[in-house]
């Protein structure tokens, strides 16, 4: 008896250790938990999609059924092997993969539009590399039957204009299957996308074949809007398509002169809205943004490669807006566009993804807090903090 009890009372500070431990285990794992993983939930569960005018208001269900829910991001930049430390590609591909999948669950969207720049080292990686970056691409950013997912090429994944080549292009079009001058059209929508990079206008072969099939889709267009009683011999053998003004998709904005008049917290930050664009490198020349504008007359622009928002008026009368980065490499505070799409009109949203600076900050505060803990614990805190805990500790037994 006297055996068995002596061993209890030496098990105690064990017991009371082992508690302890599992104290701050929980306490790390529910930080741990919640920075990286409920906050994206708790964050865009806020975000709602913006409300449109349907083409029939006959009963809610119709209208529902008639709109285009469409998610559009830009700038992702995977790193590659060359530039890419591993700790820096884990944490940035874990926030995108996160941010991504909660937005498709919680959100549920028809369409997903990645505006150029899917990789950071497209243009000069190797087939190896390049197949890598292509499979953490495909699991990050993978989508249900239910959502397509479109890609635009940028910059990043063939080259500027003097490093693009038709085998980088090709390369990039067979994953994703883009064409420059594709046109897809969905419920009733069409959407046409642009290599931008091939909008220089010094008569490339690329540039040429890419400039002939927008000129070409230019024309369709035209002849699908024509009005019944006009009838133009030129559009009698083009197949028609649905009479929508069309929107554009491309990866470089359309010439601007910078982003002076540019606001919102997604905006460049102040010191570097006054730098002026260079043509053909920030932003398309005048030349190519006046073919684009004046070939299609689109009704929309989205943009992407600032990295930052902006909302500019074309002409007076077509909106363009520049998509922000979605990595948290290029920006505190990534964003995507949600965008309710009929034929006929669209209405624009942006869901603001968690602030890299508020997550830093709660670990820092749990970092602080768990230390203060320990201290307590072995009762290795400073006499100031001491009496202070004592002087609380009597206040609360009165």
């Amino acid at each position: 008896m006297l055996s068995s009890g002596l061993t209890t009372v030496r098990s105690l500070p064990l017991k009371k250790r082992l508690c302890f431990l599992l104290k701050l285990v929980c306490f790390v794992s529910s930080v741990l938990v919640f920075c990286e993983f409920l906050i994206y939930y708790l964050v865009i569960f806020q975000c709602r999609w913006p409300e449109v005018k349907g083409g029939d208001h006959s009963g809610e269900e119709e209208i529902s059924t008639s709109v285009l829910k469409a998610i559009v991001l830009a700038d992702t930049h995977l790193l590659g092997e060359i530039k890419g430390h591993w700790l820096d590609k884990l944490r940035r591909e874990w926030q995108m993969e996160r941010s991504f999948q909660t937005a498709l669950w919680l959100l549920q969207p028809d369409i997903v539009f990645i505006l150029g720049d899917v990789f950071d080292e497209g243009k000069w990686s190797s087939p190896q590399a390049w197949a890598d970056d292509v499979r953490r691409f495909q699991k990050m950013f993978q989508c249900p039957v239910s959502t397509e997912l479109v890609v635009v090429v940028g910059n990043h994944d063939i080259g500027f204009h003097y490093e693009m080549t038709a085998y980088k292009v090709n390369r990039f079009g067979k994953v994703f299957n883009f064409t420059s001058g594709k046109l897809i059209t969905r419920k009733g929508i069409n959407f046409i996308l642009v290599n931008s990079v091939a909008m220089e206008g010094d008569g490339c072969t690329l540039c040429r074949a890419s400039e002939a099939k927008l000129v070409a889709l230019s024309h369709q267009l035209n002849c699908s809007q024509q009005k019944p009683n006009r009838f133009d011999k030129r559009c009698s053998s083009v197949e028609k398509l649905p009479a929508s003004e069309p929107i554009l998709l491309q990866h470089y904005p359309l010439y601007r002169k910078s982003d002076a008049e540019c606001s919102g917290e997604d905006s460049a930050p102040p010191e570097e809205k006054k730098i002026p664009f260079k043509e053909k490198y920030d932003v398309l020349s005048r030349e190519a943004s006046q073919k684009l504008l004046w070939w299609f007359r689109p009704r929309l622009v989205l943009s992407g490669h600032t990295h930052s928002g902006c909302e500019v008026l074309h002409a007076g009368r077509i909106p363009e807006v520049s998509v922000p980065s979605f990595s948290w490499r290029n920006r505190n505070n990534p964003a995507f566009v949600m965008g309710s799409i009929t034929p006929t009109d669209f209405s624009l949203q942006k869901c603001f993804l968690p602030y890299e600076s508020r997550v830093l900050t709660m670990y820092c505060a749990a970092g602080a807090l768990l230390v203060i803990l320990v201290l307590a614990h072995f009762q290795l805190l400073t006499p100031p903090f001491c009496f202070g805990q004592r002087l609380i500790s009597k206040h609360k037994a009165v």
